[in-house]
């Protein structure tokens, strides 16, 4: 740089104007020919599975009844009425309730019962059966086990990505959209990617919510672990590329306003 401007100062103005359009030139080549496109943040864009629901009509099932199944490495929430001591936290205190861990089997380690394996089974299911485990050693036992780690996942282009705890069994996907911030600028509204997790895989599809049964779409239930992703619109691409060069024009704007000064006031 210090090369550049000693070069300016000693050579005529006309050349020091043709040497700035050239190297103006030649930075805007470079920048341009590693420019980013839409693709560079398009997550699992290789992925034939994403191209497939890129063209697929997605499918909304109404009125499907769903219970959350239990998963290992789960962290449940356990309450033994009249029986603090073998609960996970007493439900009359202040503490909050960390919960106990479902091991890598499905296994849930208690007091008693020893190892208890609760994995692909509803929370009604899973409290039900230590409730039973428990009838052999208490004379009145009445379980109650929770999930307390049910969340879901907000990426892509909104203005608060993270993860978010679900307190309901599920929320529909307008809602999680909205406790992720509401959409960017940048938001691709026509695709709108939901990759839900099950045992054996993973299903996806997507998501328009500018068609006409966009209402229909919005109501669809967000299901604890599901994944929502934002896609990008082109102009992510565009708006990335120009903040890239902004800084190259301000500092060939810097390095030609003193000439661009002289010249007007010579000729005034």
């Amino acid at each position: 740089m210090l090369t550049l401007i000693i070069t300016l100062r000693i050579l005529p103005l006309k050349k020091k104007f043709n040497m700035l359009s050239t190297i103006s030139l030649f930075f805007i080549l470079q920048l341009f020919s590693g420019c980013s496109i839409k693709e560079d943040y398009v997550l699992f864009n290789k992925s034939e599975t994403f191209k497939k629901s890129t063209t697929e009509t997605s499918t909304v099932h109404k009125n499907v009844k769903f219970e959350y199944k239990v998963v290992p490495n789960d962290r449940v929430s356990l309450i033994v009425y009249q029986h603090p001591d073998l609960s996970s936290a007493n439900p009359l205190a202040a503490t909050k309730d960390k919960g106990l861990l479902v091991d890598s089997d499905g296994v849930l380690s208690l007091p008693l019962l020893e190892d208890v394996h609760i994995a692909g089974l509803t929370q009604k299911e899973a409290g039900k059966k230590i409730q039973n485990g428990y009838d052999k050693y208490l004379n009145y036992s009445k379980v109650r086990l929770e999930v307390l780690n049910k969340r879901v996942y907000v990426i892509g282009e909104v203005r608060r990505p993270g993860n978010y705890s679900l307190h309901n069994e599920q929320i529909t996907l307008l809602q999680a959209i909205a406790q992720a911030g509401d959409f960017t600028e940048t938001a691709n509204r026509q695709q709108i990617l939901i990759i839900r997790s099950l045992q054996n895989g993973a299903e996806t599809f997507m998501i328009d919510l500018t068609d006409i049964n966009s209402i229909t779409h919005a109501r669809l239930m967000i299901q604890p672990n599901d994944i929502v992703y934002i896609l990008p619109t082109s102009m992510k691409a565009i708006n990335t590329n120009i903040s890239a060069i902004r800084p190259v024009f301000q500092l060939i704007s810097n390095i030609l306003a003193p000439f661009v000064s002289y010249t007007y006031l010579k000729n005034n």
